[in-house]
């Protein structure tokens, strides 16, 4: 197996997601990491690379020189990590896509809508991968989730409840520490907050689970730390396009709540319930019957979620491996690229730019209806909508 080489951007000392990532990607040995920019400022760049082993040319200080060098070297990179601020991402994840490299973006992908379909465009013109690192579907129990009710477990869907609400940015004499402060900032954020940051994650996997995007949604946004100009809570009503009615709750000010993404869907015949603080769990009750466990590593799971799942069963997993099998689903796309053969199947799970897309458009429809007071607003992007 050849393994690929890797490069990121952003991810530095002290950040909160550049470990997650490089921890996933030297898992399966698909990845070497041989390449950064890690920082915006070019010193602490260079220092950093140097100090997590990468050689000294290309430990970048800045992603323009990391673009330039990557381009022209003989082994270059064959993925791209994106984890810089948001208004940050399109600048990059453009300029890498047009130099022909694939790129995983941090979410959002991109700060406006009209962004976020240039690159739609761009990825379906060059034929390459834009990934958008809603990490959470890598869990093996949520693939297996999206499984069952692909299969038709549930019957038909009829509501979804999706909540991602921690207590984390709930002090309001933490506003000048930076991994906080430009969370909630417009220049740096772009209109949105707390659901950009993590009520996102929860929409997305809202659609990965149910197979059905989402069309219109109310929202109603508040700051309630004085002084943020971008909401740190938001209630979210949506529908979606197969029929379903969804409830959306995401908040950084809920102390008491550690981490705070779960889900529930209710259909016709079942209902499902799976937790990110207790991901080794799915919790399946048929109409009429008693509640079920399903266990992680079972033998009974879905391919997806059984190639998703790297412990024997009673074994913890986290963060890490689940953004991990996001890594080898790439991987195998990029591998069944260059060799000219579909993907293998079980592989299918990669949040796209179209996801992204998405994404962006529902974070702008959530603005514009908090500030509407949660006037119902078309979540579709323009491209969409025909």
């Amino acid at each position: 197996m050849q393994i690929l080489n890797w490069g990121m951007i952003g991810g530095g000392k002290g950040s909160q997601i550049g470990p997650a990532h490089r921890l996933a990607t030297a898992l399966d040995g698909e990845f070497a990491f041989v390449a950064g920019a890690l920082d915006h400022r070019p010193a602490a760049a260079r220092a950093y690379g140097l100090e997590l082993g990468l050689a000294k040319s290309r430990a970048y200080g800045g992603w323009q020189e990391m673009l330039e060098g990557e381009s022209a070297h003989p082994n270059r990179i064959d993925l791209v990590t994106i984890a810089t601020p948001n208004a940050t991402h399109f600048e990059i994840a453009k300029a890498f896509l047009l130099a022909g490299f694939d790129v995983l973006c941090e979410k959002p992908m991109t700060i406006t809508v009209a962004e976020a379909e240039e690159i739609v465009r761009l990825c379906r013109d060059a034929d390459r991968i834009c990934a958008v690192n809603y990490g959470y579907s890598g869990y093996p129990l949520v693939r297996h989730m999206r499984a069952m009710v692909a299969r038709g477990d549930l019957g038909k869907v009829r509501l979804v409840v999706a909540n991602f609400a921690h207590g984390h940015h709930a002090d309001a004499t933490d506003a000048d520490n930076p991994r906080v402060r430009w969370r909630y900032d417009p220049e740096q954020a772009g209109v949105s907050a707390q659901f950009a940051d993590c009520g996102i994650h929860a929409l997305h996997m809202a659609s990965f689970v149910t197979g059905q995007q989402v069309q219109r949604l109310s929202a109603d946004c508040v700051s309630c730390v004085t002084g943020r100009e971008l909401e740190d809570d938001a209630m979210v009503n949506f529908r979606m396009d197969g029929g379903a009615a969804g409830r959306l709750w995401t908040s950084s000010v809920a102390i008491g709540r550690q981490h705070g993404l779960e889900i529930q869907v209710f259909g016709e015949t079942g209902g499902l319930r799976w937790s990110q603080e207790h991901p080794n769990q799915l919790y399946w009750m048929p109409l009429g019957e008693r509640l079920q466990v399903i266990e992680r590593g079972e033998s009974s799971l879905s391919p997806g979620a059984d190639r998703a799942s790297r412990m024997t069963i009673g074994h913890a997993e986290g963060l890490p491996l689940a953004f991990a099998n996001i890594y080898r689903d790439l991987a195998e796309h990029i591998r069944a690229r260059k060799e000219g053969r579909e993907a293998d199947d079980a592989a299918d799970f990669v949040p796209g730019a179209e996801d992204g897309l998405r994404s962006v458009a529902a974070i702008h429809a959530v603005a514009e209806s908090g500030m509407a007071n949660g006037a119902w607003i078309d979540a579709r992007p323009p491209m969409f909508r025909n």
